[in-house]
């Protein structure tokens, strides 16, 4: 059984108190950065056990009558097909799929910025698409003198250039895909038009992570670390805090980095000086308030800064990270003692493997193994066969014994196993016949129609949301597509499961 380590209700009441408080602190008018993610924020409620995954679209619901939505995409992103990992698509499809999720919570965008514009054509298929949805589309510019040269940048030549998004409620929401996507410059635009109309607006930035009155070395801090090893960000002590106020607060290197440019950014947009006086100041961030179990959060920290570094490893291997990164998290792995063998499953899938090596001596192919810890922490395997990919026998091997179906008991019937194989063999031309994870799903909802164990077993599915998986390769396409759904926390081995380059 999960151990709670996270209260929701007491982090939303301070949440949303703190930012009430900052709203009045500039007549009404305040441009609230959101970052992180907006839904499905999965990270933080790997790291804090017990953290709803979608707390701020609850926040959000809470304070619907007094906020605006604005959503950023840097044309970068768009035209390079960034994407989003946990999720596996693209950030404009990621957008799209905001926009949806925000109107299933009663909540609607006041429109789309997308920043960094260029008149390219991925770019502007999205811009359009938006366009004919009946969804404002506002371009905001490169910012001409940034970060230096601030008279151009507080100018008709900077901030100037960009679109003015007319806002209605005290709060606006600015918030986007990823990290990198101009909220920031979107904030600061929007308060200098609003000063060129006589408004005194003000800005402020929801960060959850890294958590300001936690220790820099606190392992919840040290994952926020290895979760943006890519962006090469890096945990401080934020000086201009311990400065002003005696007190040590943790932030990351580009919030201090930026800080003094930013006051000097604000000051001549409003003619005075920020109250501001460090970027700790400038969040609203009340996560630290929320843990109620230091010890359960410790220890899921170091968890997923654990499964970071199986990712990075993988990504290394199919040429879409640097090797730079992997190091990054074996040191913050070092700093904190553990080793991949702490995640439990690890361990288990290699057993699965060489336990197929032995079986299956003298045939051909690699030898792939898989292990899944269940809520109650039993610990079951798979390996793969002619007939099963490792990770889709661990899949029905697992709902057996959640169903407590004998292991005697087949729950895909010999005539669709077979209908299968002839499907990919003859008609897919496939070199493997053995199902992946969504083909053994499909051919396990087949058999629910006419086999009660099979329908008892599809029930039991449920029950993987949140199980830790680890495989012994990197997962095909149809296995990683199967096991997100399941909503696994899923890592591998940096192993190709074929030696063929291209894998289906």
């Amino acid at each position: 059984m999960q151990i709670i380590g996270f209260d929701n209700d007491k982090y939303l009441k301070e949440q949303s108190e703190a930012i009430l408080e900052r709203v009045k602190k500039f007549n009404n008018k305040l441009y609230l950065e959101f970052g992180g993610k907006l839904i499905f924020d999965y990270h933080a409620s790997r790291v804090l056990p017990g953290f709803d995954p979608n707390v701020k679209m609850r926040l959000l619901s809470q304070l619907k009558d007094k906020i605006d939505i604005l959503l950023c995409i840097y044309s970068g992103d768009i035209e390079r097909k960034k994407m989003r990992a946990d999720f596996g698509i693209t950030y404009d499809a990621d957008a799209l799929k905001l926009i949806d999720d925000l109107r299933d919570w009663g909540l609607d965008i006041l429109g789309v910025v997308i920043t960094r514009y260029e008149d390219k054509p991925a770019t502007n298929i999205f811009k359009h698409k938006l366009e004919r949805a009946g969804i404002k589309v506002y371009k905001h510019y490169y910012t001409k003198g940034y970060p230096t040269d601030v008279d151009v940048i507080v100018s008709d030549a900077g901030y100037g250039v960009n679109d003015y998004i007319e806002t209605k409620n005290p709060l606006v929401i600015v918030t986007g895909p990823g990290p990198g996507s101009g909220k920031l410059a979107t904030c600061l635009s929007q308060l200098y038009h609003d000063h060129k109309r006589g408004m005194r607006s003000g800005y402020a930035k929801f960060e959850t992570f890294p958590i300001w009155n936690l220790s820099i070395n606190h392992p919840v801090n040290v994952a926020y670390e290895s979760a943006t090893a890519d962006l090469n960000d890096k945990n401080m002590i934020d000086h201009y805090h311990l400065e002003a106020y005696k007190q040590t607060a943790v932030n990351y290197n580009r919030d201090l980095e930026v800080f003094p440019v930013l006051k000097r950014i604000l000051k001549k947009i409003s003619g005075e000086d920020s109250f501001y006086k460090s970027p700790t100041d400038m969040g609203v961030n009340r996560a630290g308030y929320g843990i109620i179990d230091d010890e359960a959060v410790q220890e899921a920290a170091k968890q997923e800064i654990i499964r970071r570094y199986f990712r990075y490893s993988c990504e290394y291997a199919m040429g879409l990270a640097g090797y730079d990164t992997v190091e990054k998290n074996v040191l913050l792995m070092k700093e904190l003692s553990i080793t991949p063998e702490h995640r439990l499953v690890v361990q288990q899938a290699h057993l699965a493997a060489d336990d197929a090596v032995q079986k299956q001596k003298g045939h051909e192919g690699l030898f792939c193994g898989a292990a899944i810890q269940l809520k109650d922490g039993t610990l079951i395997t798979g390996k793969n066969s002619p007939l099963l990919h490792a990770a889709s026998s661990l899949v029905l091997n697992a709902i057996k014994q959640l169903a407590q179906i004998p292991d005697n008991i087949h729950l895909l019937p010999p005539n669709i196993v077979k209908s299968v194989e002839k499907l990919k063999k003859e008609v897919f031309c496939s070199k493997n016949a053995s199902m992946d994870v969504e083909e053994t799903l499909i051919a396990l909802s087949m058999s629910a129609t006419t086999n009660p164990v099979a329908a008892i077993a599809m029930e039991k599915l449920k029950e993987f949301k949140g199980c830790e998986v680890h495989l012994t390769h990197i997962p095909t396409p149809g296995d990683e597509a199967g096991l997100r759904k399941l909503g696994v926390n899923l890592t591998s081995d940096a192993n190709f499961s074929s030696k063929n380059l291209f894998i289906t």
